[in-house]
């Protein structure tokens, strides 16, 4: 490649350089650019600010259930905080946290490619999640909705008087900017390669984005048609699924999950791709089976459209047809197996180095693997009889989502931080988050375990006749406590190395990929200087070179951080 870590690092700093952040200052020229870069940037404001309220949102659910008499809240307005806190998060952040933000901003330059295929398309989609969303806060602060994200008919379609009908437009909306994202991913990964990049030269987060984008392709229109007839039957009142029309709800669930559980490999596919990158780094090593990883994405990726009927064991679905959705949800553990086991590998025979984002990458796979060998209590019918509409469903999704979503988002900006905008952050503030979202999150969401195991039913407000569940709801809260302060410590460190950061250089992890050897920190417009030319394989890692050297940057940073801690001078 281009140049060396060594030469990386002992290179003299030099004057400020032409990037995409400095080629032209104005609103207007970020607000029409189609540079892949500034467009993700764009996104990682815009899902930021939609994090933050649907976190106030989870805020006030968990301070409710505090008390099994309630605190503050109605019935009705729980509801509607719940369904806040549920419907932003998954369509304003889960979805399109990985891909729109970190998707946009490596995925062209990791194969050498100096755009996405369709730029303006690419700006296009970013327009889309803004009007999604300004008509979703429109929504909530217009009294908002009690449905749930489910959008379950016939409440949503027949029966809730709340503001169903814009949210239900903006969540149609909110799909077709996923839709454009995942169409020009493809074609850029078919397309628009660098001389020599094979498909098995690709680094396996464009594995993980290109599995990610035949989801959105293939799944998102069905749940907008089914956004769409929802819609229909609410203000034209055609019979479609509520009974009382005609319909049936049944039909609703089906095409509802048909979508709606694939959707939780769109969040949590590109995540995957992310930690591969961060253990290959931070391991100094080429991924153990790296060709049984990338398959294993486009494996995940497939099953997950046959697995949706075990969300409906006990929506008048047949027996013999829970068999065998059961025997499929089954299946899909088999290629997040390979994940895990291979990462593992990777890290046993690797020399590993506890960076802010490696730190992230084994939170996530701490967690993900309680998430998905809890999701086999679900896959199986007799214990998914007991689980179902219970806390445990809770804790399990938000194991899967949170505990892998949002880490493996927090580990690739982390990560990308430095490329993205040349400089460092505080390595003692980012591991130290690190820890306290580790912490907080398994405080939060481990009792819910056990309170679904007991019984309680998730969404209910009141828990009067039960009062012994207090202890959890208690203990739950204080862990969604700290993990709110693990969440908010990022938005200050990461702001604050805008400005005061040491400048990263091109590669201060020492890794490998175009993006890193071949492309300055911030990249230029253009990416490269020119178009590079891949002659070896991915992740080929001198070990021990590559290890004593960022062993020696990662020291720097260390001394630098402890000479500005309170008390040392």
């Amino acid at each position: 490649m281009s140049t060396t870590l060594q030469e990386q690092i002992a290179s003299p700093e030099r004057g400020v350089k032409k990037n995409y952040l400095n080629a032209d200052h104005t609103i207007a020229s970020w607000l029409l650019t189609t540079d892949h870069k500034r467009i993700a940037v764009l996104y990682l404001v815009s899902i930021s600010i939609m994090f933050f309220i649907g976190s106030i949102a989870a805020a006030f659910v968990r301070f409710e259930l505090t008390s099994p008499y309630g605190q503050w809240l109605t019935s009705e307005q729980y509801n509607k905080m719940f369904t806040a806190h549920g419907v932003v998060m998954i369509f304003f952040f889960l979805i399109p946290s990985v891909p729109a933000v970190l998707g946009n901003f490596v995925l062209p330059m990791a194969i050498g490619a100096r755009d996405l295929a369709f730029p303006r398309l690419n700006l296009l989609s970013w327009y889309f999640f803004v009007i999604a969303a300004v008509l979703m806060l429109a929504t909530l602060a217009m009294g908002g909705i009690d449905t749930g994200w489910t959008f379950y008919t016939p409440l949503s379609s027949l029966y809730s008087d709340t503001q169903v009908t814009m949210a239900l437009v903006a969540a149609f909306i909110a799909g077709f900017s996923s839709i454009f994202t995942g169409l020009n991913f493809v074609a850029t990964v078919h397309k628009m390669r660098a001389p020599g990049m094979t498909w098995f030269r690709m680094p396996l987060f464009v594995w993980g984005s290109y599995a990610t984008s035949l989801v959105i392709l293939l799944g998102t229109p069905v749940v907008a048609i089914t956004l769409l007839l929802v819609l229909f039957e609410r203000v034209f009142k055609i019979g479609i699924f509520s009974p009382e029309l005609g319909g049936d709800p049944v039909l609703f669930q089906h095409m509802f999950w048909f979508y709606s559980h694939p959707a939780v490999y769109i969040m949590i596919l590109p995540a995957m791709g992310v930690v591969s990158e961060l253990f290959a780094c931070f391991s100094r090593r080429r991924v153990f089976g790296y060709e049984f990883v990338a398959f294993s994405s486009l494996g995940i990726a497939s099953l997950g459209f046959l697995v949706w009927g075990h969300h409906m064991f006990l929506s008048s679905q047949s027996v013999f047809q829970g068999v065998v959705f059961s025997l499929l949800s089954f299946m899909v553990a088999i290629p997040s197996a390979v994940k895990a086991f291979n990462w593992t590998v990777t890290l046993y025979k690797g020399s590993v180095h506890l960076t802010t984002p490696m730190i992230y990458a084994l939170a996530f796979l701490g967690l993900f693997l309680i998430g998905g060998l809890t999701g086999l209590y679900l896959a199986s019918m007799d214990t998914d009889v007991h689980l179902t509409g219970t806390y445990f469903i809770v804790a399990h999704f938000h194991y899967v989502m949170v505990g892998g979503g949002i880490l493996g988002f927090l580990g690739g900006l982390h990560f990308w931080w430095p490329k993205m905008f040349g400089r460092m952050y505080s390595e003692f503030w980012g591991r130290l988050s690190a820890l306290i979202v580790f912490v907080g999150f398994n405080f939060t969401f481990f009792p819910q375990f056990m309170l679904g195991y007991l019984g309680m039913p998730r969404r209910y407000h009141l828990y009067a006749f039960a009062p012994e569940w207090q202890f959890y709801n208690v203990l739950s809260t204080a862990g969604a406590t700290v993990l709110g302060v693990g969440f908010l410590l990022p938005a200050f460190y990461l702001t604050a190395s805008l400005v005061k950061g040491k400048k990263a250089g091109p590669n201060p992890w020492g890794a490998k990929g175009l993006e890193w050897e071949n492309a300055d920190s911030p990249p230029i417009t253009e990416n490269f200087e020119r178009i590079p030319i891949v002659t070896g394989q991915v992740y080929d890692y001198d070990a021990e070179e590559d290890s004593r050297l960022i062993r020696a940057e990662l020291d720097d940073h260390e001394r630098r951080d402890k000479a500005h801690l309170p008390g040392e001078h």
